[in-house]
């Protein structure tokens, strides 16, 4: 597989939270020249910890700031001469979204809107026509299943509509069209991967599979919406990374990509599993079923056929035997 970009001075801003800083981990190990330069602005979601296994890297520089900060991103760009951006910053917890949309509109659209702006000027002399130097420059940005809203049967395709049913569903399918726009009228060379529910180290302790760890530990019960029958797919964190790097670095530009594992699963079924892995039993765990959340999507489920086949992609880790991992290390 032909590589097509393979920047020298790679911004990842989000890095400090849970996909971010996984990735950034992953990619100072395999890609041995590259220096990263980390933009977070460390809100709840991000933690300096979650950077530990690299922040010494001579590679890896942290810069803490807001990519809604226009000023900023352009005195990075100049400062570090920014030649690649993978965008994972991000406002993506749901009921947040629904209890106050306004940072989820502000960070994933218009964040991601002076990202690109800052691109265009750094990478681009005119549309279609990159600068010297930055001639494979690429932005990727990193989105979600949740774009597409709920199917019942089947999986969606990247040709399928966007649906989303969230204020933070929406706010993602918003930057990705403006990624798109930005690609089919600029000619700014974008790539853009939706994935399914992603799991691993350093999570935030408010998503699903953390706090099923939490709950189960303390012996106490777990909130559960509506019946309990939601189902979503989930990934591992360095299957999902693998996918981004190969996308960033192979595909095409202006190009789509689906990236999930085919590990459906209810809510409940996933408690069930977790539980019996941390009592040696199936027997259901303590469940709170609280009023279902509004607008709740019931099923997610991704065709992946187009990385597979096109990338020669496919996820390595065994749900049963990585999800056993890392309940232990968590425990």
């Amino acid at each position: 597989m032909l590589t097509k970009n393979r920047p020298k001075n790679l911004l990842i801003t989000g890095g400090a939270g849970f996909i971010g800083s996984n990735f950034i981990d992953f990619y100072l190990k395999s890609n041995k020249t590259v220096k990263i330069y980390n933009l977070d602005k460390l809100t709840y979601a991000g933690s300096l910890e979650n950077t530990n296994e690299f922040k010494e890297n001579e590679r890896y520089k942290f810069v803490q700031g807001d990519i809604c900060d226009l000023r900023l991103l352009e005195k990075i760009f100049n400062k570090y001469k920014i030649d690649g951006v993978i965008n994972f910053a991000a406002e993506s917890h749901v009921d947040n979204s629904i209890l106050n949309p306004t940072p989820f509109i502000s960070t994933n659209i218009n964040g991601v809107f002076k990202l690109l702006l800052v691109c265009y000027k750094f990478w681009m002399k005119c549309p279609f026509v990159s600068k010297k130097g930055y001639e494979d420059s690429r932005f990727h940005q990193i989105s979600t299943d949740e774009v597409y809203g709920s199917i019942e049967k089947g999986n969606f395709l990247e040709t399928d509509k966007y649906m989303p049913n969230s204020p933070y569903s929406a706010s993602k399918a918003s930057a990705d069209m403006i990624v798109r726009s930005f690609n089919k009228t600029y000619g700014l060379n974008t790539t853009i991967s939706i994935s399914s529910n992603n799991y691993g180290k350093n999570q935030n302790s408010e998503k699903f599979i953390p706090k099923v760890i939490e709950c189960i530990k303390k012996n106490i019960e777990i909130p559960v919406y509506g019946d309990g029958n939601n189902i979503r797919d989930w990934i591992d964190v360095d299957d999902n990374c693998r996918a981004i790097k190969l996308i960033f670095e192979c595909a095409n530009e202006g190009e789509i990509f689906n990236v999930g594992s085919g590990n459906e699963y209810s809510n409940l079924n996933l408690i069930s599993i977790i539980n019996e892995i941390m009592n040696g039993n199936s027997d259901r765990a303590k469940v709170l079923f609280v009023k279902d959340r509004y607008g709740h999507d019931f099923r997610y489920s991704l065709n992946c056929d187009k990385i597979k086949t096109e990338l020669n992609w496919s996820p390595k880790k065994n749900f049963k035997n990585s999800i056993k991992k890392y309940v232990i290390i968590k425990t």
